[in-house]
C-alpha cells in the first residue's frame, strides 16, 4: 500500500509538511492527505506531478505502490521465452531513441497497460 511508502519518501526529501509538499508541487493538501491516509485510490496524474518533487522513487515504482500498476519484475515463466514480434520491433526501435526518449516510451506503454487493465 501506498500509505507508509509514501510518508517515508515525503520525509526522505525533505518535506517537512503535507502542505509543503502540497506548495511545491501544486497538489492540493487535501490530496496529500487523503494519499498518506489511504481513504481514496490515487490517480495516475497526481502520482506523475508529484514524482518529480520526491527523492529516490520514480513515478512507476509510485504507480506500483498505489495498485495501479503490477509489480514489473518479470515471471520466470517468461525469462527463456522468445520474444513476439511486437516485442522484437519495440526492442529494436528502442535504440534510435535517447534516453529521455526511452523513459518517455516506457511511461507511455505502461500507462497503455494500466489503461487496458480498468478496461477488463
Amino acid at each position: 500500500m501506498i500509505r507508509r511508502f509514501f510518508i517515508g519518501i515525503k520525509e526522505k526529501s525533505g518535506y517537512r509538511s503535507q502542505r509543503e509538499l502540497a506548495d511545491v508541487s501544486g497538489e492540493s493538501h487535501s490530496t496529500i492527505n487523503r494519499i498518506e491516509a489511504g481513504t481514496h485510490k490515487t490517480k495516475h496524474e497526481t502520482l506523475k506531478v508529484l514524482a518529480a518533487y520526491l527523492k529516490g522513487v520514480t513515478y512507476e515504482e509510485l504507480l506500483e505502490k498505489a495498485g495501479i500498476l503490477e509489480d514489473t519484475a518479470s515471471p520466470s515463466s517468461k525469462k527463456d521465452k522468445p520474444l513476439s514480434e511486437y516485442e522484437s520491433l519495440f526492442f529494436y526501435e528502442l535504440e534510435k531513441l535517447s534516453e529521455e526518449d526511452k523513459q518517455k516510451a516506457l511511461e507511455h506503454v505502461r500507462y497503455l497497460r494500466y489503461l487496458a487493465e480498468q478496461q477488463k
